[in-house]
C-alpha cells in the first residue's frame, strides 16, 4: 500500500466498546476514519456522537461490507464470540488489505483466566479464517477502553504482532497516532503472550480496583546507527 496524505480507516464492529474512542483519536490525528456496523444506523448514530465530541463533521457510519471495500486499513474491534462470524462474512473483502486485530478471547464467567483457544491466539484463529491475502497484526489488547474514550495521555504501552514487517510498521504508527507508545513484539506467534496478559490485567483490576491497569516496556531504546 503505498502511503497517502490522509489514509482511510474502517473500525469494523465499531459501535461497540472501543471503537468510538479509537474513532476519535484517529479523527484528531486526521484521518478519515469510517464507524462500520452489521447495522449501519447504528453505526451512522455512533459516527455522529464522534462528530459532535470533534466539532466537526469527519466520521462516517456504514455497514461493515461497504466500510471495508473504502478502507486502507481495517480495524476489528467485535467481541471474541463475534470474531469468526464477521471475519468470514468479511474474508473476499478483506484481501490485499492490513487488519488490525483488536480482539481479546475472554470467556465469561472467568474472563480473568487466561483461556487462549486452540489456535494459539484469536489473532491466529483470525489469519487462519482470512487466509494468507491479508496481513493480521494484533494491536491495542492490553488498552482499556474506558481511557481511549478520554483526552488524557494513557499510561500503556501497545505491543504489535504480525508476520509481516511492513504491516507492522503501519500498525506502530496508528498506535503513535492514537497518542500510545508502541513496540514491535515480533511474528503473530507471539501474541497468545500479548492477549493471555489481558486477562490477568482485568484480575489486577479487580483486585487492587484499578481503572483499567496497563503495561509498560522500560529502558531506553538504543538508536540504529546502521546505515549511518
Amino acid at each position: 500500500m503505498s502511503e497517502r496524505l490522509i489514509l482511510t480507516l474502517a473500525i469494523l464492529g465499531g459501535t461497540g466498546r472501543v471503537g468510538p474512542g479509537l474513532a476519535y483519536r484517529w479523527s484528531k490525528a486526521g484521518y478519515h476514519v469510517i464507524i462500520g456496523s452489521r447495522t449501519p444506523d447504528k453505526a451512522n448514530m455512533v459516527a455522529q456522537e464522534v462528530n459532535e465530541r470533534l466539532n466537526r463533521d469527519v466520521v462516517q457510519g456504514m455497514a461493515n461490507e461497504e466500510a471495508v471495500e473504502a478502507c486502507d486499513i481495517a480495524v476489528l474491534t467485535v467481541p471474541y464470540e463475534a470474531q469468526k462470524a464477521t471475519l468470514e462474512s468479511l474474508k473476499d473483502h478483506l484481501q490485499g488489505k492490513v487488519l488490525v486485530v483488536t480482539t481479546v478471547p475472554l470467556v465469561p464467567p472467568n474472563v480473568s483466566l487466561v483461556q487462549l483457544p486452540e489456535a494459539g491466539s484469536a489473532t491466529q484463529e483470525a489469519q487462519d479464517t482470512l487466509g494468507d491475502g491479508v496481513n493480521v497484526v494484533a494491536a491495542f489488547q492490553n488498552v482499556a477502553e474506558v481511557h481511549l474514550k478520554e483526552d488524557h495521555p494513557i499510561p500503556c504501552d501497545v505491543l504489535v504482532c504480525g508476520n509481516n514487517e511492513d504491516a507492522r510498521e503501519q500498525v506502530l504508527r496508528l498506535v503513535a497516532a492514537a497518542k500510545l507508545v508502541g513496540w514491535d513484539a515480533g511474528p503473530l506467534q507471539n501474541v497468545a503472550v500479548v492477549e493471555g496478559l489481558s486477562s490477568i490485567l482485568i484480575g489486577i483490576n479487580d483486585r487492587y480496583k484499578i481503572k483499567g491497569a496497563g503495561i509498560r516496556i522500560t529502558g531506553d531504546p538504543v538508536e540504529d546507527r546502521s546505515s549511518s
